[in-house]
């Protein structure tokens, strides 16, 4: 691929994480029950220190993503290198899906009898299918990566 593409996918990266970042501060002080409510108590409030915990294998994933493209820039694809972040950005898939299904049974378990919990735990199951495609999809990109590995070790050894 050429450098340019490379390099507007690191930024796509970069663009992610960073929007992430701003939706994890700003959303919640936009939560309806956050109104009347000062910065401490709002982000002291245990699902939202969660969602913070929770978050942090989703950055590791994207730092993963953009060291691979690191190693495609620098022509350096068929290393083990790109495998480990590969097992890593799966790792971080399931951990999240494991996480995400986690906050859907805290919030199922202990709403509030007034609330309708229906929508939260529809995004839940949405997120923890994409979370299960992505671990999917990277542990057979991990896979094929590491055959053709293989298969580069073992030309390099044939005379």
């Amino acid at each position: 691929m050429k450098r340019i593409s490379i390099v507007f996918l690191q930024t796509v990266v970069l663009l992610i994480g960073l929007i992430a970042l701003i939706i994890l501060i700003r959303f919640p002080m936009t939560e309806g029950r956050a109104q009347n409510l000062d910065l401490f108590h709002i982000y002291a409030d245990p699902l939202i220190l969660y969602a913070y915990a929770s978050s942090i294998a989703f950055f590791v994933a994207l730092y993963k993503a953009f060291q691979i493209l690191g190693f495609i820039r620098k022509n350096e694809l068929f290393t083990t290198n790109t495998v480990k972040a590969l097992k890593s950005i799966k790792f971080c898939a399931i951990i999240l899906c494991v996480l995400i299904a986690g906050a859907g049974i805290y919030i199922r378990i202990f709403h509030h009898p007034d609330d309708d919990p229906a929508g939260f735990l529809a995004m839940c199951i949405i997120l923890i299918f994409i979370g299960i495609a992505v671990a999917t999809a990277v542990a057979v990109l991990e896979k094929v990566l590491q055959n053709a590995i293989d298969m580069k070790n073992e030309n390099d050894l044939t005379i």
